[in-house]
């Protein structure tokens, strides 16, 4: 982590497990034997706090992870978990989330009304909405 921030000047702020004897790669699939016995794809998985695993990135040996790309994925799934929406193709931090569609019809002419009077979407399956204000910040997202 450290030498990353001294070649990137990016301060990675979650952990980075280190697993000299392959072990935990052997148990989430990291090794490809297609590829070699003991060289791992370059797997990056995203594992939250009940231990689900969030994101899986499949990289090809001869290609670079985007540790900018991992972290704005971090931030995203963040972002939809704190604001109980969805974040739409590239999605960067601060910007608006995706309204969860609603459940009745009740609901869905509700949102279609809102949507008209604030223009805060195309239709009452795609609204957006400003994430709270608990959302944002260095902790969160």
């Amino acid at each position: 982590m450290y030498d990353i921030h001294c070649k990137t000047g990016i301060k990675i702020s979650f952990p980075i497990i280190a697993d000299r004897n392959g072990e935990i790669a052997r148990r989430y699939g990291m090794i490809s034997n297609d590829i070699s016995n003991t060289e791992t794809v370059r797997n990056v998985y995203i594992i939250d706090n009940n231990g689900i695993i969030r994101t899986i990135l499949i990289y090809p040996m001869n290609v670079g992870r985007f540790i900018p790309e991992i972290i704005r994925i971090v931030q995203a799934l963040q972002m939809a978990d704190c604001a109980q929406g969805s974040t739409a193709a590239n999605w960067i931090p601060n910007q608006p989330v995706i309204v969860p569609p609603p459940k009745t019809y009740e609901k869905l002419i509700e949102r279609a009304n809102e949507v008209e009077n604030n223009k805060n979407g195309i239709s009452w399956y795609l609204s957006f909405k400003e994430p709270p204000e608990k959302c944002i910040g260095e902790n969160n997202c």
